[in-house]
């Protein structure tokens, strides 16, 4: 069924090709049409304009006859001289009467000439019009074409919908399968156990058929004996031949007392396989059963433990556990200690004072396995993405929980997040006052599950709602919004008796996290912790009067100083940013070489002397992408998985996005440039358009997913996908898809990454999880992770793509044309090269293992200097 609907698709997008072609030679009749229309309408205009002239002289003249024909009957009344006056004045003027009514008659046929050529002009002005009636009913038809083929889009796009739906299935199916291959073979080698020991008592059973035989033949042979007795004195040959049977006998006894030690030894080995067997049985069943207890912790998913986690804390803030408890619980779940599993396990059925009195039986001296990690921040992906932060956030926090530490997530509750990605959201009973503009104002909290992290939600109660504006950031009072919050959660952590050992702030936003730290909460008693943070894009550094940072308790007079927050551009104004990097313990930012840039007059913006002055604390680590999330082998968005082992089925998304947004298909060997971005300045906005252009050129296609929120960029890039919305090999989506973005990193050949500076940039690493090699311009994050194919001086196993230095177009133009030119006439090494880039690892564990010295280096630091 899918495939005929699929040819019925393939059959309207041609019937749909062909219209539009027919569309365009009629709008094309049309504009010519309206050329001589505007034409005649311009030669009618002179026309009125000559008529008008005419028409004036024309009652000019006649005013002139007017006056002559009173002059003349006046002096038909008067005498005779008077009458020769009249004639001599006759005589006199009679060449200028001439002249005049030459003139009259001259204007009267011009006018008559223009009038019927007005005539002729407004008669072919009509025939037009009609024509142009025509083409208007043309345009009708075309329309009810487009409708019908929305129709059968969306038809399409419901099955596209059901396959997506099967194929989760067959993933979800896959996974048993190979959960049932392992228990299946672990059964094989039980069997193997069996079958042997079963052969081994097969061969006992036959050599005791064996034994009863020759028991049957002794006792034949001693009844023979009995009779040979009753002759034995009656004859020497019955002697004799008693004395032989004896000697038969006493063989035949010696083989059966061999036979017997051969039977017990085989019976020997029968008991020691069934024992090797039984003992195999009970291991397994004692690996069940301590799975069961304390083993299957291991397998618990790290939503589990979250949700332990936030159950204890919301007993602590509900003043149903006290803060010790509390931090006893807390270590349990940090060494996924089974007790408290199984207490999580028999205590659901229960009421929750039960529950409670259940965990706290558990409470014992312990010692914690890792560090205590709390992340403030305005972003977190997947349910409130901006940006890269969001990214960082949960794949740091992730990576870092799976080394052993505890991670723990503050967020403000936005009304736009996507409440989908949270697990278990509920409201605590408990309200945290936090001091804003000289007032207590209540906040509620919230807490859930996000990526297997702890995340609590702040609700301000505050009378202009700072986070139910349908937005994340831009609104007009985003200082007053994300201070009030970054008070708010240090509050939340010291009503909560938390104590983490660092406390993580991120960009501009929170950066008020460290001032409000030192200044006002350490000395309440949350001063446990060391402050990192980290700026992820130096260009938002959210400067404000300095009368602004009293809103949230800070001292202004006492902080708007050149050695605090005071901005080095203008001196009236306060720097959160710089705030944060005199006041933090750590000051990271997202890559090496953009850490070095940021150091400099040309990428410091401003603050490059405040980052000087702090060096010794300021360090680039670069990010790493959550390779769970982008793996092409599982990933549920592409039409079919694929690996580096076995990457036909890029080919396969390729030939379906082609379909999807009506690509030609003519040649499958064509390369397909993906671009996915934000269409601001610093991703190189002329250079992305200047690559669409020149990727045509080459004979490639495009796609570019994205949109700007400036609007003049969002409209010329509207005009260009307005142009090209039929062309066979180019399309522009200016928006943002998630769905589709997948598609796009699985379908493309090269990724296009022009950008102007590049804090990091994640797009290279994903485009390269996929197959989808990177042409990057020399800068940041991208200089840390892109390295040309053609550079002898970098190693040949980190080669992975395609790079240039000037941000200009002929830069530009001789990476992509290298790309071509591999791509095209070595398929074979650009295999080898998509396979490399496959393997490579950009996950996050590298990133985090640095964080992890970074936060373990500054916390020895502190616990020594408290000892001293």
């Amino acid at each position: 069924m899918i495939r005929n609907a699929e040819k019925n698709i393939l059959l309207l997008n041609q019937a749909r090709v062909r219209a539009l072609e027919e569309l365009e030679k009629i709008l094309t009749e049309k504009e010519a049409l309206q050329g001589e229309i505007n034409t005649l309408e311009m030669r009618l205009a002179e026309t009125d304009a000559r008529i008008k002239v005419a028409t004036q002289e024309k009652i000019h003249v006649e005013l002139l006859e007017d006056q002559l024909e009173k002059l003349q009957n006046e002096l038909t009344h008067r005498g005779g001289s008077q009458r020769s006056e009249v004639d001599m004045f006759e005589d006199q003027n009679d060449p200028l009467i001439k002249e005049h009514k030459n003139g009259l008659s001259s204007l009267s046929m011009e006018l008559n000439s223009l009038r019927s050529e007005n005539l002729s002009l407004k008669n072919d002005i009509q025939a037009l019009k009609e024509e142009l009636i025509n083409v208007k009913s043309t345009d009708e038809r075309v329309v009810t074409l487009e409708k019908e083929r929305s129709s059968l889009e969306s038809a399409m796009k419901d099955l596209e919908s059901r396959m997506s739906v099967s194929q989760e299935g067959v993933s979800k199916l896959s996974t048993l399968k190979v959960e049932y291959k392992d228990l299946w073979e672990k059964v094989e080698t039980l069997q193997v156990l069996l079958d042997k020991a079963t052969k081994q008592a097969d061969q006992a059973i036959i050599v005791l058929q064996q034994n009863q035989e020759l028991r049957k033949k002794v006792d034949k042979l001693e009844e023979s004996l009995e009779e040979v007795n009753v002759y034995k004195l009656s004859s020497e040959k019955m002697q004799q031949y008693n004395e032989l049977m004896q000697q038969k006998i006493r063989l035949l006894e010696d083989r059966l007392q061999r036979s017997d030690e051969e039977i017990n030894s085989y019976v020997q080995l029968y008991q020691e396989s069934v024992k090797e067997f039984q003992d195999a049985l009970d291991s397994l069943k004692e690996d069940s059963k301590r799975k069961a207890i304390d083993g299957s912790v291991d397998d618990m998913p790290q939503e589990f433990w979250s949700r332990l986690l936030l159950i204890i804390d919301g007993w602590l803030l509900e003043k149903k556990i006290s803060i010790d408890d509390a931090k006893l619980l807390r270590d349990m779940v940090w060494k996924r200690d089974g007790r408290i599993c199984e207490a999580y396990k028999v205590s659901k059925e229960k009421t929750e004072r039960e529950a409670v009195a259940a965990f706290l039986r558990l409470t014992s001296s312990t010692t914690s396995p890792g560090l205590y990690v709390i992340h403030i921040a305005a972003e977190m992906a997947p349910v409130a993405k901006v940006g890269g932060l969001g990214d960082v956030v949960t794949g740091l926090g992730k990576a870092l929980q799976k080394r052993g530490h505890l991670v723990e997530v503050v967020l403000p509750k936005y009304d736009c997040m996507q409440y989908d990605h949270v697990h278990d959201l509920r409201a605590l009973d408990v309200v945290v006052e936090s001091h804003f503009d000289g007032q207590l104002f209540k906040n509620k909290v919230w807490v859930g599950s996000v990526e297997g992290l702890p995340v609590y939600f702040i609700e301000p109660l505050h009378p202009d709602k700072f986070f139910w504006r349908g937005q994340f950031y831009g609104e007009h009072d985003d200082f007053r919004r994300f201070s009030f919050f970054s008070r708010a959660a240090l509050e939340l952590l010291l009503q909560a008796g938390k104590n983490p050992d660092i406390i993580h702030c991120h960009d501009w936003q929170t950066a008020f996290v460290a001032p409000l730290y030192w200044d006002l909460y350490a000395p309440k008693g949350l001063n446990s912790a060391r402050i990192c943070f980290t700026c992820h894009n130096f260009e938002y550094q959210g400067t404000a009067p300095a009368s602004y940072l009293e809103s949230c308790g800070l001292d202004a007079h006492h902080l708007n100083r050149p050695d605090r927050m005071q901005d080095n551009s203008a001196h009236d104004r306060i720097n959160p940013v710089k705030g944060a990097v005199v006041f933090s313990n750590i000051v990271t930012t997202v890559s090496p070489t953009y850490a070095q840039e940021v150091r400099t007059a040309e990428g410091g913006r401003g603050l490059h002397s405040t980052l000087n002055s702090h060096s010794r604390k300021f360090i680039g680590v670069l990010n790493g992408i959550d390779t769970d999330a982008w793996n092409p082998a599982t990933d549920a968005f592409l039409k079919v998985q694929y690996s580096a082992n076995d990457i036909q089925g890029k080919g396969e998304n390729k030939e379906a996005i082609r379909r999807k947004l009506g690509l030609s298909s003519a040649d499958v060997r064509k390369p397909l440039v993906g671009c996915i971005t934000r269409l601001v300045p610093q991703k190189g906005v002329h250079l992305i358009r200047h690559a669409m252009y020149r990727t045509l050129e080459l004979g490639g296609q495009f796609i570019l997913l994205g949109s700007s929120p400036v609007p003049h960029i969002q409209r010329e890039f509207e005009g260009i996908a307005n142009h090209f919305q039929n062309h066979d090999d180019i399309r522009l989506i200016l928006k943002y898809d998630e769905s589709l973005s997948h598609s796009i990193y699985g379908a493309s050949d090269m990724f296009i990454i022009p950008s102007i500076f590049e804090p990091c940039g994640l797009t290279q690493m994903i485009a390269m999880r996929y197959g989808s090699i990177p042409i990057a311009r020399k800068t940041g994050g991208l200089h840390d992770s892109v390295f040309d194919v053609d550079d002898d001086t970098i190693p040949n196993q980190f080669r992975n793509g395609f790079t240039f230095l000037n941000p200009d177009e002929q830069g530009l133009n001789g990476a992509l044309e290298r790309a071509f030119n591999l791509y095209l006439n070595k398929p074979e090494i650009w295999k080898q090269l998509v396979q490399k880039v496959m393997i490579m690892d950009f996950s996050w564990d590298a990133s985090a293992a640095q964080y992890e010295e970074l936060y373990a280096n500054s916390v020895a630091r502190a616990r020594a200097a408290n000892r001293t």
